[in-house]
């Protein structure tokens, strides 16, 4: 596996050369579950699930849900994690340590990082993904992928596209419009694609639209390649694929896992048959080639790795993405004294999801026992809170408590999506026993999707946020908790005060087979933005065991990009790390915008007492909207608003921006309203002076108690010949507008 290379073939195409249609079709599908076939010179190749360690499966059994064991190999923060982490750089580490992983256990891709978005918190699957945002999301994973290709080991950008639920995954249609699909879900991947150029892209089990993504030659030829400019492999999630002839004449080039040879026989029949060309075959061959090239060029599979080295850095990765939600009182951080420890997370940690990304980890950090080694010679009790009233002595003979809350595997997996966001009845009456006798009471969360928090928000002073922290997270945790760490990570997620209140409730799951995205763009912080929704805690919230002050913001334009500069300073009496967020607004935008999006950010760290400059580049890309008149990206002239803040509702500096824009000149037709004319300073200049002559259109305002022209705003101006009773012909309109367009253009 990877022991053979194409050395001696000099050219993708070489290779080819020598292969007949059989053999170039025997290509495009599995031998194995994750491998490749080897055909004549070119060699075999195997591919295993990601994204946050390598599940290389050991022995005859093999399976995409984890049933089966796995070599160990390092777990590192799940996505869900790794996103609160907000560093790009960090990212980029893990996924360095991941590609190295997979080149000492004979792997050749790694299929990650998932990227999709996440639209609803029930989604069984979000703890794989990063965030609710497209930029964050985009920016993560393609730190990622550098990372991991940068080891000569290939990353498969997954799923492409608009999957967002695991209930009935393989068939349910996502119905999304044009612009919501480029600019939230299309939106992620096409940075990934751009910035990092993954080797493969998977495609996604669902339909886009009515058309399965295996099967969509608009996604994976148009869009994919002819627009992004991908020239990778795509590659189908395990049995995604319907009908293959359709799937390679769409794009796809690899089906897996293996079909026992019998999609190759259909994929020669229909050549035979004229109903697929020849050369869309052997272009999927090359393409396949061309990825065994890149992963073999360096044949120097290593035999192992530095497993401590890699436990080391899962766990700076852990104590990153640790978002301290709140401190009342400033609970936290504990000094070493008699503690509570309650929960039965604590010895049994949740650090990963279930089905195909789970991993057999290399050891792992047990909570309880990491907050021992740092509470000193002071007594640590324990209890698991299965015994209300054992937890409650516990809590009070101790000088604080920490209980640790959330949900366990069997709550969210791949496969399956949750129906509620609460956490279990009993925890939540655990808790309020524990607050009642032990006010110093820290809470600790484990969980993959968001959880409802209101009522842990009401009860606890102080909450840390663990999400899901790898096989390094027990350490992690006792160190934010007693100030080894100053903790700053954000969320990458909104959390809602109920369900009810998240954008996709009324569209979520599918129903017959379709799942509209009727909440469109506003996904998100974008809806609770717009609809101006209290939440328990909004995108990008963390809080530190130090305090920062933002100033001197000035925001500055360049033709392809803004740049925003503006001083933190660390106010506080520790050393601390900030993640800078810059928001970009137009609140007097043509067309429909959430109230802010997030354009850019950074992080900084600053010793107590000190300043520093932060500067953060935007690119206009990221100031666009998806026109559906133009189909393409559309930057608006006009006044911008740039915020910047530690959250999307922690804004702490405005400053307005002027920008030209680049919209596309579209020219005026009989079906263009009144409305549309009059928006136009040339059209409009035209059109008043005929209505200001003598208008043709009808009486006089008065005469109907309102504002004629307003009621004809969206009427379509070849519809005023019929309005006019005979004084405008439609060649007097057509001259009218042809005299307009010509003077705008």
């Amino acid at each position: 596996m990877g022991g053979a290379t194409l050395a001696a073939v000099t050219d993708s195409t070489d290779a080819i050369a020598g292969l007949d249609l059989t053999e170039q079709a025997a290509l495009g599908s599995g031998a194995s579950f994750w491998t490749t076939k080897p055909i004549g010179p070119v060699p075999s190749i195997m591919l295993t699930d990601g994204p946050h360690g390598v599940r290389r499966q050991s022995g005859s059994a093999t399976d995409h849900l984890g049933i089966s064991g796995s070599e160990p190999a390092t777990c590192f923060p799940p996505a869900v994690g790794l996103s609160q982490t907000w560093d790009p750089e960090l990212v980029e580490r893990v996924g360095q340590a991941l590609g190295g992983e997979s080149r000492a256990l004979g792997v050749q891709v790694l299929l990650g990082p998932g990227v999709n978005i996440k639209r609803d918190p029930r989604c069984g699957r979000n703890f794989e993904y990063y965030s609710e945002d497209p930029l964050l999301s985009g920016t993560l994973g393609a730190a990622w992928v550098r990372g991991v290709q940068s080891r000569g080991v290939g990353a498969s950008l997954k799923h492409f596209a608009a999957n967002n639920a695991e209930h009935d995954r393989m068939r349910a249609s996502s119905d999304v419009d044009a612009r919501t699909l480029r600019e939230i879900y299309l939106r992620t991947f096409e940075i990934v694609v751009r910035q990092a150029r993954p080797w493969t892209v998977m495609c996604s089990y669902n339909r886009i639209n009515g058309v399965y993504a295996s099967e969509n030659a608009w996604l994976l030829t148009a869009v994919l390649r002819d627009e992004w400019g991908f020239d990778g492999v795509v590659v189908s999630d395990w049995g995604a694929v319907a009908d293959r002839v359709a799937a390679v004449g769409a794009g796809l080039d690899l089906e897996m896992p293996t079909t026992g040879g019998t999609s190759d026989t259909e994929v020669l029949e229909a050549v035979r048959a004229g109903r697929l060309d020849a050369d869309t075959v052997t272009r999927a061959a090359v393409r396949i080639v061309r990825l065994i090239e890149r992963v073999t060029e360096t044949d120097s599979t290593a035999a192992s790795f530095d497993t401590e080295a890699h436990h080391r850095l899962a766990r700076e990765a852990a104590q990153r993405a640790i978002v301290l939600l709140k401190n009342d009182g400033d609970v936290l951080p504990l000094a070493p004294s008699p503690l509570a420890v309650i929960g039965g997370f604590a010895q049994e940690p949740r650090y990963q999801g279930g089905g195909s990304s789970h991993v057999n980890p290399t050891r792992l950090d047990i909570p309880l026992d990491e907050i021992r080694k740092l509470a000193g010679d002071h007594p640590v009790s324990y209890a698991p809170g299965t015994d209300v009233a054992a937890a409650v002595t516990a809590a009070e003979s101790a000088e604080a408590a920490i209980v640790f809350l959330g949900l366990t595997a069997e709550d969210e997996s791949e496969g399956y999506d949750r129906e509620h966001i609460d956490l279990p009845t009993e925890q939540l009456e655990l808790l309020r026993a524990v607050i009642q006798v032990q006010p110093r009471t820290v809470v600790v969360l484990s969980h993959g999707g968001v959880v409802r928090l209101h009522d842990v928000a009401g009860l606890a002073p102080a909450m840390v946020d663990g999400a899901l922290l790898g096989q390094a997270g027990g350490g992690a945790l006792a160190d934010v908790l007693f100030g080894v760490v100053n903790p700053s990570g954000r969320l990458a997620e909104t959390v809602p005060l109920r369900l009810q209140d998240c954008p996709a409730y009324l569209n979520f799951p599918s129903e017959s087979g379709r799942t509209l995205y009727g909440e469109r763009m506003f996904v998100g912080y974008r809806w609770y933005d717009a609809r101006d929704l209290p939440v328990a805690f909004p995108f990008g919230h963390g809080v530190s065991y130090t305090r920062f002050e933002y100033s001197d913001l000035v925001v500055s334009a360049a033709d392809a990009a803004l740049s925003v500069r503006l001083t933190v300073a660390n106010t506080g009496t520790r050393s601390g790390r900030e993640v800078v967020q810059v928001y970009a607004g137009m609140p007097g935008s043509k067309v429909g915008r959430p109230v802010r999006w997030l354009a850019g950010f950074a992080s900084v760290t600053v010793e107590p007492g000190q300043r520093c400059t932060v500067e953060i580049p935007i690119d206009r890309t990221d100031l666009a909207y998806w026109s559906t008149d133009a189909e393409r990206w559309v930057v608006e002239g006009g006044e911008y608003v740039v915020s910047v803040g530690a959250s999307s509702r922690d804004i702490r500096l405005t400053a307005t921006v002027t920008l030209t824009g680049d919209e596309p000149l579209l020219p005026f037709t009989g079906e263009s309203t009144l409305g549309e004319l009059l928006a136009d300073p040339v059209a409009a200049e035209t059109i008043l002076s005929v209505l200001g002559s003598a208008s043709p259109f009808g009486a006089a305002d008065s005469a109907l108690g309102s504002n004629i022209l307003r009621m004809l705003e969206s009427v379509p101006i070849g519809r005023m010949v019929g309005f006019s009773a005979g004084k405008v012909s439609r060649e007097q309109l057509d001259d009218l507008l042809a005299n307009i367009n010509a003077q705008r253009s």
